[in-house]
């Protein structure tokens, strides 16, 4: 485990809060290791109905992989293994989170670290952050899922520019061309609304929405027995019980976890 990330829970939010700040929160191969388990932490957690990633203190998302450890260890084959297996973990675990997830970006999001933010649900960020996937610069490839959770974002022209060239993107560049979805002067305060709404709505909807969506980007193109099932399990399901009750009483609904 590591030092570095803290998980922490109240209020049915979770806060995944990256603490490197004097490496710009860079990620070391311990901690690599150690996010999946604590997204898995808090998706298992009955309690949890959204799960932020964060900086622990305003500034840097996260620059990325530490650049110092990667000079020094990559030229050994089986570290380059183990690192690679520990980021494919990372940004497969939280994409594939059942549970909504928001990255709150205060800072710079380079490299892996855009990376993460990628593999969230939403994004919402400040005007001073800055975006960029550098391999590039260093004469490497970004991986294959990382590259298509860029493209699922932007489209494949803005994503051969941002990774053709290395360049950082400004916010405002940022959500125009939908690498982020909201830009917002006070990010702390427009995640709390985010997430106040969504945790007014039903988790049911939200898990199975998640779920169709990235059946979606994974190709799928028209229903199925699956998603047949799914549709008209909800008709029998508490969320749509105490909707309509609520709906039928003017008040509003209170949906479990």
């Amino acid at each position: 485990m590591t030092d570095h990330l803290e998980l922490s829970v109240a209020d049915g939010v979770a806060r995944l809060s990256i603490n490197r700040p004097q490496r710009r929160n860079a990620f070391n191969q311990a901690m690599w290791a150690a996010f999946p388990a604590l997204v898995d932490r808090a998706m298992a957690d009955s309690a949890v109905r959204v799960l932020i990633v964060q900086a622990a203190v305003p500034g840097p998302f996260c620059a990325g992989a530490d650049i110092a450890e990667f000079a020094e260890r990559s030229g050994d084959p089986a570290w380059r293994s183990v690192n690679q297996t520990a980021i494919r973990a990372t940004q497969t675990t939280l994409a594939r989170a059942p549970k909504p997830t928001v990255a709150m970006i205060e800072g710079d999001c380079i490299g892996g670290g855009c990376g993460i933010a990628l593999a969230c649900d939403m994004r919402v960020a400040s005007p001073a952050a800055r975006f960029g996937i550098t391999p590039a610069k260093l004469g490497l490839v970004y991986p294959l899922h990382d590259t298509k959770l860029l493209v699922d974002l932007v489209g494949p022209g803005q994503a051969r520019r941002i990774l053709f060239t290395g360049q950082l993107l400004d916010a405002a560049e940022a959500a125009r061309i939908g690498l982020i979805e909201m830009l917002s002067d006070d990010p702390a305060t427009t995640v709390g609304e985010l997430v106040k709404n969504i945790i007014a709505t039903s988790p049911y909807t939200q898990r199975a929405a998640k779920a169709v969506v990235r059946r979606i980007l994974d190709g799928v193109v028209d229903d199925d027995p699956s998603s047949a099932a799914q549709f008209d399990a909800a008709f029998e399901g508490a969320d749509f019980a105490e909707g309509v009750a609520a709906f039928l009483a003017k008040r509003p609904p209170r949906f479990g976890a």
